[in-house]
């Protein structure tokens, strides 16, 4: 049938299909010889649903599945830059990727690929030749770079999401119609295919300059027009880049194509061909499903060899168009959770009134038991009108009574013999222990992913559902609202309110079936589950718990701070000669810069000077007016930050703080402490050092700190085979005198507190790879003495700088390094260029040590529990290489040997350090005597 009017063309992303059933599907293997084909399972799934949903009258009469081949290009002819940083190919795809072309041809549907073009612009040329005979065009993919071509007979279908990208969705996304995408990508750029664009332009700025000035050449031409002094410059400035920029993004509707439309017909499977490569593949249930539709005879692939029982990729209803249930009586209740107890899987959310888990009320509970299948049990929604007294007259109609709900799910959240699923799973797990519901066992689909793809992406659902899913969620600010006007989530309408947590419980759950076999596949199945999943109840005991603050103490201190503030502005206004708003940035770098002409000052963006601490600190040393400032701007942030906001976070109902842990937060596994932050109060001041005071045993008991001595210097002593580190540390020597008496050739005996203190700056600079103008900063000597240390140092200890030179290598070859239990921390901008450059490698470089140290500390924190739990004791906090127990006077003893005992022997049996591990133990009324 040659192509012509009334005929209809779809054009399918082969990449997108690809890449899509490898990410989706666990890792498989033909039986037979071991061939990888789990994304060569999925792409065939894929097809044949293809096939099935577009038979009879509304079929397409031409189709063709269009590839990549290679990734040199004619863009990378113009700009050798261009998509440089993407990733390599994982290994066990690479083989796959012929198959799949042998399996379209299997399935009798045309497959295209020319050398030197991507696939987006073959599909470019083939849609643009059907519109000029007539024709229509669906293009079955969700490539943004697509989206130029909508328009007169030209659609897109977003096959993940089963939905449709009209000229209205293109406008929708870059805010200017499909004729004028390429010019706000041009201005925009793009991070993933390394499109350079305009420096500090998004999509929403160049569509509002795009849609004022028509189009981009008209911008570029006319740019001298344009009011804000700094786009106006960027747009000149990078004139070139940009229009280098739209050559990259502007698909090629012209080529010379070795085939014609007429080559692309519809055409039925030879069932011979296809079920005998399906065979081949060993895919026994899509080989059956097959020849039931084509009434063939599916051949017998014996269980022994059949690569998978049910290797169909993610066969899932949409998000968008799932109907949820709201469950309103105890009956139905109990029908979700009788089908939970059998599937033996069930995702978890609540909803609350607030972010606080320890003083929010809880609102509702979701379930879901299988993607498309979720509920959502409102508890106490308030009636429309009511008023702001909460109670039960307050409750709006249709609702379970909240403690028999409770009572109903209790014994399935804590049924061992079922799964519950969550997304940052502790939060949930602390409010239901507040309700008494103690959740257990738990999967937790945030740490999932950082356990994968920590430094790569953030882990909340919004962004996972969007990465994984193809998939928006519901905003809660379309339910709550904002600023002023902002309502709690007990004031939302019922039936608003299960739409929005019915989606957060079905995402999770598709996120777990989707992140669950990865794990196998990223090689971190062992970091998940055993330092990631089981620290969640663990650290949720630790923040119920909290710790003491003695409230009358951190009123003193506020009081002394502002009295002592009080002095140094009248010493700071004696030096400067006047009066000013010391805390006034702008007032003071006149007076440094203007007034006292003191060398360095400059000025910002708004005309003002900039006096940063750093800029003070050099000043410091031209007068004392800076210094002064500095020791007031200190006792003004312990005061507003701690001695003022803690009283603030002091519990009404526990008279103690409730600190929460991120535990996905920082890259390299550390742990994060937030709401108050108790992990940064400063300790080189003594003012610092007070605030601990506050932090008190009840009558009774007392506080004792357990803390690591030196563990990363321990760790780079390990990790990079420095002899003479390792045997200090097993003689128990003092590492900054040997390291002081190893690099300045002085003896023990001579060896005075300056030179020790310089040689501990640069032991543990070096770990976060100072440089001499920081290590120059820290000592206060000249950058070239500073320097001169650290060339020495690494004279002396050879074996560090090999080890930085070697996780540099391995991190740009990787683009990730890992701890020595495996934790992967991935580090994308290593290639990057310019001053990101060296942040990337230094990161890189201290990212193993810092990892290793904090999955120390994990699997310590882990082992706790059972540890002590015979003891008067409760774990309170971890402040990085130090954890803090309340233990009743009588036990402080036994509570020493036993937790050093775990935190000292945590590497066993993983990892077998060539130095040992060493736990100091202090103890004391309050945390500042125990530390």
């Amino acid at each position: 049938m040659a192509f012509g009017k009334g005929c209809h063309l779809h054009l399918i992303d082969g990449s997108a299909y690809i890449f899509r059933a490898f990410h989706a599907l666990p890792p498989l293997t033909r039986k037979s010889d071991g061939l990888p084909i789990g994304a060569v399972s999925g792409f065939c799934n894929m097809l044949q649903r293809y096939v099935e949903e577009n038979a009879g009258p509304d079929a397409p009469t031409h189709v063709a599945v269009i590839f990549d081949k290679g990734s040199h290009t004619f863009r990378n002819d113009m700009y050798d830059q261009y998509k440089a940083n993407r990733e390599a190919m994982p290994e066990d795809l690479r083989p796959q990727i012929p198959l799949t072309r042998t399996a379209t041809e299997a399935f009798n549907i045309a497959c295209k690929e020319i050398e030197g073009f991507e696939a987006d612009d073959i599909m470019a040329t083939l849609a643009c030749q059907a519109r000029r005979a007539g024709g229509r065009v669906t293009i079955l993919s969700s490539d943004k770079d697509l989206m130029q071509l909508v328009g007169d007979g030209v659609e897109m279908l977003d096959p993940m999401k089963n939905k449709r990208i009209d000229r209205e969705g293109v406008e929708e996304k870059f805010g200017v119609g499909p004729e004028r995408v390429v010019d706000v990508q041009a201005l925009a750029g793009d991070s993933v295919d390394n499109v350079p664009g305009a420096p500090g332009i998004g999509i929403k700025t160049a569509a509002l300059l795009i849609n004022e000035f028509g189009s981009l050449e008209e911008l570029l031409d006319r740019a001298e027009e344009i009011k804000q002094p700094k786009r106006r410059q960027t747009l000149i400035d990078n004139r070139a880049q940009i229009e280098l920029s739209k050559k990259l993004v502007q698909l090629d509707e012209g080529m010379d194509l070795p085939f014609s439309l007429d080559d692309l017909e519809v055409r039925d499977p030879d069932p011979e061909i296809l079920l005998g490569f399906l065979t081949d593949m060993e895919f026994r249930t899509l080989t059956k499903r097959v020849a039931d539709r084509l009434g063939a005879e599916a051949p017998v692939i014996p269980e022994a060899t059949a690569a998978v029982t049910e290797e169909a990729a993610p066969d899932w209803p949409a998000i968008d168009a799932a109907t949820y249930t709201c469950v309103r009586d105890l009956e139905t209740l109990h029908a979700w959770i009788d089908r939970a107890q059998q599937v033996g899987t069930v995702a978890v959310d609540t909803e609350t009134t607030g972010l606080n888990d320890m003083r929010c009320e809880l609102v509702g509970v979701s379930l879901a038991v299988a993607p498309g299948e979720a509920c959502y049990i409102p508890l106490a929604h308030r009636a429309e009108g009511g008023d702001d007294l909460f109670g039960a007259d307050d409750l709006a109609d249709g609702q379970i009574r909240m403690q028999a709900a409770l009572d109903a799910l209790k014994p399935l959240l804590q049924d061992p013999s079922v799964m519950k699923i969550g997304q940052n799973m502790k939060y949930d797990a602390k409010v239901l222990s507040r309700y008494g519901i103690e959740i257990a066992p738990i999967d937790d689909t945030m740490l999932m992913s950082y356990a994968m793809h920590a430094g790569e992406h953030g882990h909340g659902m919004d962004t996972l559902a969007e990465r994984y899913l193809a998939h928006t969620c519901i905003p809660i600010k379309d339910l709550l609202g904002s600023g002023k006007s902002m309502i709690t989530f007990d004031r939302v309408p019922i039936d608003k309110a299960t739409g929005y947590a019915a989606e957060d419980a079905d995402v999770t759950l598709r996120l777990a079936l989707t992140f669950k076999p990865q794990l196998h596949r990223a090689g971190v199945t062992r970091v998940y589950e055993t330092m990631e999943r089981p620290l969640v109840p663990v650290l949720k005991q630790m923040e119920m718990t909290g710790i003491a603050v003695d409230r009358d103490v951190l009123s003193r201190m506020s009081n002394a701070f502002s009295q002592k503030m009080a002095m140094l502005e009248e010493e700071i206004h004696d030096l400067a000669g006047e009066k000013f708003n010391v805390g006034s940035p702008a007032q003071l770098g006149e007076i440094l810069f203007e007034k006292m002409s003191l060398p360095g000052g400059k000025k910002g963006k708004t005309g003002k000077y900039s006096t940063p601490a750093d800029v003070l600190e050099d000043l410091a040393t031209e007068h004392d007016l800076p210094g002064r400032v500095l020791d007031w701007r200190q006792l003004s942030k312990l005061k507003s930050t701690y001695t003022d906001a803690l009283q603030e976070h002091i519990n009404p109902d526990t008279g103690r703080v409730h600190t929460s842990y991120s535990i996905a937060g920082a890259n390299t596994g550390r742990l994060a402490s937030n709401d108050p932050n108790l992990q940064n109060i400063p300790v080189r001041s003594e003012e610092g050092r007070r605030i601990r005071e506050a932090f008190v045993a009840p009558e009774g008991k007392t506080l004792v700190s357990l803390d690591y001595s030196q563990i990363e210097l321990r760790i780079l002593a390990h990790m990079a085979d420095i002899d003479a580190l390792k045997q200090a540390f097993r003689d128990g020597q003092d590492i900054h005198a040997m390291t002081a008496s190893e690099m300045f050739n002085v003896s023990m005996e001579d060896m005075t507190p300056d030179i020790r203190r310089q040689a501990k700056a640069i032991n543990f600079g070096v770990i976060y790879g100072i440089s001499g103008f920081g290590l120059a900063r820290n000592l206060r000597i000249p950058r070239a003495e500073a320097q001169g240390f650290i060339d020495r140092y690494f004279e002396r200890f050879p074996g560090i700088r090999k080890y930085m030179d070697d996780t540099k290598a391995f991190a740009k070859e990787h683009k990730r390094v890992e701890t020595l239990f495996g934790r992967q921390i991935h580090t994308p901008e290593i290639a990057a260029k310019g001053p990101r450059a060296g942040f990337a490698q230094r990161a890189a470089i201290n990212a193993p040590i810092q990892g290793t140290a904090a999955d120390i500390i994990r699997r310590a924190m882990i082992r706790m529990p059972d540890a002590i739990a015979k003891l008067p004791v409760r774990m309170l906090l971890q402040v990085h290489d130090e954890l803090i127990f309340e233990v009743e006077n009588g036990a402080v003893d036994d509570l020493i040997g036993v937790a050093k005992g775990v935190m000292e022997n945590a590497c066993d049996p993983v990892v077998k350090l060539d130095v040992p591990l060493v736990v100091d133990a202090g103890q004391g009324a309050n945390w500042a005597e125990a530390h």
